[in-house]
């Protein structure tokens, strides 16, 4: 184990090095032969860095992946797939009024601290969830929870919603009853959520006096949540390291594993923003596998005898009004009118990979719940500037927001996007303002409502509608900024419906009525492609990005 060291920003040319410094000998020794040994370090490059050895305190991809590796939820999602599975439970039920969910749990499990998994455990990481205060209740540090379970038991801002959560109880060893208020379609989907990656008692023992401190958009997460060796899970690798200075977090095969054992004894997971030093990394064999491959790299490195598998298409890129932000976009006029300026095609056929396409609503159309009728808004800049001049807005300037160090699943390269959108409005008579932040300042800053305009998407987390629709529109979000108490009333009431049928039809009247509203235009959905050298065999890939890497191993 280590101990924390402070957390430095890094050249790429920097990282990029001390990559190669870690990963020299290993890469040697699968050039030299053609092979690997099981004991080799498998080194995995990703977009970004993750926040939290705690996933319950962040929503990002990135965190998730290294938490999948290291922590079980009570379900999960199929290998490959989207179907909900059994995790730490092997089966579960649900009552008939959708309230009371059982979940009868493997035997045998042990936490990486030796710890037994039983019912008393699952409940004690819902109880402890429920309890929180402070900092931990901020939607920056508990944004899945108060989506999926709502509010605290003491909720100290009026900004949090009720609970839905009430009570997980352990009527035998291995048994665990959560109850919820209510009937909801976010289960039991909610429950494969990595936020609520179950930790032994002994880490909650541990941990439980640490706080969140700092104020909103300024906190210091607790000592426990950066630091190797402070926190068990029940998963296929325990944490070995940390190395903030270097953005690598070390992970060690757990052997106690009740599953399969991972193919690897050693993973490492490293952070190398640029998708260009990426795919050179994995050239030079100082990383054995990337993802978020560039799609002008996808046939390359496959014509170089490189594995490139490309993910089926679950994710929305979309361009934001902050209605509150800047006045003109109160005006429904005026957001109909930068749709129409904006050509979402050339987007599709010109930065975005083979089977990219224009998105018409805000959720891919591999959902139910998508709709044929939505209002769509087609590629016209002379209709555009005739708008804008009908709204009075012939001279309208807008600061216009995008990240400069990451690429997401949906957004394989926010410049050239940002630059694409830029020259379509400004051809309509719109100045635009750049206004670019790192990833770990665009978040809060587009959470808090700060940018009029900006790029951003979402990858799903398991397949319903209300996963993608009520995320944003099931009440007011300051993300967008607007009101719209009857959409948000429906929203709610589909989602609490039981009756397959009738709850898709009420998302596609939805999806119609948020078209209608247009708070934001949906640009596209792309299937984001992963990257692996040839002697490794790869894991299933995920449409939900949720790759398990103790599938893997050398070949």
């Amino acid at each position: 184990m280590f101990a924390k060291s402070s957390r430095k920003p890094l050249a790429l040319l920097a990282t990029a090095a001390a990559l190669t410094l870690v990963a020299t000998a290993c890469a040697e020794s699968t050039r030299d032969d053609g092979g690997a040994d099981e004991s080799e370090p498998f080194v995995f490059a990703s977009a970004g860095d993750i926040k939290t050895l705690d996933p319950f305190l962040t929503s990002d991809g990135e965190t998730f992946r290294y938490s999948r590796q290291v922590f079980e939820t009570l379900l999960e999602h199929e290998s490959g797939g989207s179907e909900i599975v059994g995790g730490l439970a092997e089966e579960w039920e649900q009552s008939e009024d959708g309230t009371e969910w059982t979940f009868e749990l493997r035997e045998g499990v042990l936490f990486h601290d030796g710890d037994e998994l039983d019912a008393e455990a699952v409940c004690a990481n819902f109880d402890r969830w429920y309890n929180l205060s402070g900092g931990y209740q901020s939607s920056n540090n508990s944004y899945y929870w108060q989506s999926i379970f709502g509010g605290f038991a003491e909720n100290e801002s009026e900004d949090i919603s009720e609970p839905r959560f009430v009570s997980c109880e352990a009527p035998d060893e291995l048994t665990a009853v959560i109850t919820i208020d209510e009937y909801s379609s976010v289960f039991p989907g909610g429950f494969s959520l990595a936020s609520f990656g179950i930790m032994s008692p002994s880490t909650l023992e541990a941990i439980a006096d640490q706080e969140i401190t700092g104020e909103e958009g300024n906190y210091t997460l607790p000592e426990y949540s950066q630091t190797a060796g402070t926190v068990a899970g029940t998963g296929p690798f325990t944490v070995e390291e940390w190395d903030h200075d270097q953005a690598a977090v070390t992970l060690n095969r757990f052997d106690d594993y009740w599953g399969d054992a991972a193919g690897f004894e050693t993973m490492i997971l490293r952070a190398i923003p640029d998708e260009t030093a990426r795919r050179q990394a994995l050239e030079a064999g100082d990383i054995h596998g990337y993802d978020l491959v560039a799609p002008a790299d996808v046939d390359p490195l496959t014509e170089a005898g490189f594995q490139v598998p490309t993910r089926d298409v679950f994710n929305i890129l979309y361009m934001a009004y902050q209605q509150e932000a800047e006045e003109a976009l109160a005006d429904l006029e005026v957001r109909q009118a930068l749709a129409h300026a904006v050509d979402r095609q050339r987007i599709v056929d010109t930065i975005l990979p083979e089977g990219g396409e224009v998105a018409t609503q805000f959720h891919p159309d591999t959902l139910d719940g998508w709709s044929p009728d939505v209002q769509t808004y087609e590629y016209d800049p002379d209709l555009a500037q005739e708008m804008l001049a009908d709204a009075g807005q012939e001279d309208l300037t807008l600061e216009f927001c995008y990240p400069t160090d990451v690429t997401r699943p949906y957004m394989p390269a926010p410049r050239d996007i940002f630059d694409v959108v830029a020259a379509d409005l400004e051809a309509v008579g719109v100045t635009v303002e750049p206004v670019t932040y790192e990833w770990t300042e665009y978040i809060p800053k587009t959470n808090s409502g700060e940018c009029p305009l900006y790029l951003l998407g979402w990858t799903g987390d398991y397949n319903d509608a209300y996963n993608f629709i009520g995320t944003w529109f099931s009440g007011y979000n300051s993300e967008f900024g607007f009101r719209d108490e009857d959409l948000f009333s429906a929203m709610e009431e589909a989602s609490g419906n039981p009756n397959d049928e009738e709850r898709v039809a009420a998302y596609q009247e939805l999806n119609n009525q948020i078209m209608d509203i247009l708070p934001g235009l949906p640009i596209s959905s792309s299937p984001p492609s992963i990257a692996f050298a040839e002697n490794v065999n790869p894991p299933n890939v995920s449409a939900l990005t949720q790759e398990n890497f103790a599938e893997a191993s050398w070949k």
